[in-house]
């Protein structure tokens, strides 16, 4: 018998490790809701009092981070609005991820302030380099930041080189009259495009060879022009496909589920991450060109039955790895402002409309506990060994964590380790 359990032991770790998924947030701006004395609390009113914690204990096993070159060089609105992420301010909330048991997305935007596909802008401190130059300084950068992380413990596990890249990245100075942008119905500038990319790769495959390196495009509602990019960037050794999709700008689930099916089909070596996703409780984004009202409603039911609809569809598909919601930390329930309209909170209330908990009453909205059904293991037995001793807290196989210390037969995990009950 105590052959049998062991080797059902061993085919479950490794079923384990081949189906490990991810689900999480991007979280870039907990700290700094914290400072301003945010309340997050659970879904009976109980106030929270470690928010990643309690992440990891609904089921979220991943989280991201965003990293700027030097935000301090951002404008203050930029700032406002969320601009502030440098190496230190990444460290220290990095550290709350990893001890918590989770792995750690970071997403490099190699600029001073927000990149996206409207703002690719060369950091003040490399403008005046030439394209050679650059190669060497993305390098340089990206190895000294992984480093320095490494050093303190906070080792990335995925690593993106770049943010909603699309058009290229370090376009140039801001306000540059002839940005070094690249599109795919042209040759133009994909040449030192390509060499940027593969230069920051191999500074993470040297200092982080674990890690899983993603290129992330906002493309994810224009097929034609997503495999064109990804054809284009082909020779970068790069691991996963990462796509944002907000319904507001990219359209439907089907669609959607239709660009997912054809890069399975025809870059079937990637794996796929949602790195961005997101769906309203009560108004539409800033400048929205597709309305799902029709199916999703501006409610929070709407929005819990988008995220749920939107977990089993990507459960689909094999090769998709990861999803993570955009910002889910937005919470103003208790932040006392003090500069009126001009806080930096309030800047961030004029666009983002798709905040997973109640800015009235700091309780969660329904749609936070749909996320962990994206992968039913998404307690994430294999990350359990960054975690800090939990004598009394148990989980069975699947991830889902139990009530109390189990009495029935079978392997269960505890204090990150895998129990044999007999």
């Amino acid at each position: 018998m105590r052959k049998q359990l062991l080797l059902t032991l061993f085919t479950v770790m490794a079923l384990t490790v081949t189906a490990q998924k991810y689900v999480g947030g991007d979280i870039s701006l907990l700290t700094q809701y914290e400072n301003a004395g945010a309340i997050y609390k659970d879904k009976n009113g109980n106030a929270v009092s470690n928010l990643i914690s309690y992440y990891k204990s609904i089921g979220l096993n991943s989280m991201r981070i965003r990293l700027f070159v030097d935000p301090s060089k951002a404008s203050d609105d930029e700032k406002k609005a969320g601009a502030i992420q440098d190496l230190d301010y990444v460290i220290a909330l990095g550290k709350r991820i990893k001890n918590a048991g989770m792995t750690l997305v970071l997403d490099f935007h190699y600029s001073d302030t927000w990149a996206d596909p409207s703002n690719q802008w060369t950091p003040d401190a490399w403008k005046s380099l030439g394209d050679t130059e650059l190669y060497s300084e993305i390098y340089n950068y990206t190895k000294n930041c992984l480093n320095k992380l490494k050093e303190e413990e906070v080792t990335p596990d995925f690593i993106q080189i770049g943010n909603e890249i699309s058009y290229g990245m370090l376009w140039g100075a801001k306000g540059t009259s002839s940005p070094k942008k690249c599109y795919t119905n042209s040759s133009a500038n994909w040449g030192r495009f390509v060499n940027l990319l593969k230069k920051a790769n191999e500074a993470c495959k040297e200092v982080c060879p674990d890690a899983k390196t993603i290129i992330h495009s906002e493309r994810a509602a224009q097929l034609s022009v997503l495999t064109a990019f990804l054809d284009k960037i082909s020779e970068v050794n790069y691991d996963i496909i990462g796509l944002s999709y907000y319904p507001d700008y990219h359209k439907d689930l089907a669609t959607l589920e239709t660009t997912l099916t054809k890069l399975e089909s025809q870059y079937s070596s990637k794996k796929i991450m949602i790195v961005e996703t997101g769906y309203s409780y009560s108004w539409a984004l800033d400048n929205a060109t597709y309305d799902y009202t029709g199916t999703y409603p501006y409610t929070e039911e709407g929005q819990r039955k988008f995220t749920a609809d939107l977990v089993t569809m990507l459960n689909k598909h094999n090769n998709v790895i990861g999803l993570y919601w955009w910002f889910p930390e937005d919470n103003e329930y208790n932040i006392v402002y003090k500069n009126g309209s001009a806080d930096w909170s309030k800047q961030l209330r004029g666009f983002w409309n798709a905040a997973l908990y109640d800015h009235t009453t700091g309780k969660p909205y329904a749609a936070l506990f749909e996320l962990p059904n994206f992968n039913p293991n998404s307690s994430g037995i294999s990350s359990l060994k960054y975690a800090a001793p939990e004598d009394n807290i148990w989980y069975d196989l699947s991830g889902k964590r139990m009530t109390n210390k189990p009495t029935s037969k079978g392997i269960y995990i505890n204090n990150g380790r895998k129990i044999i009950v007999k």
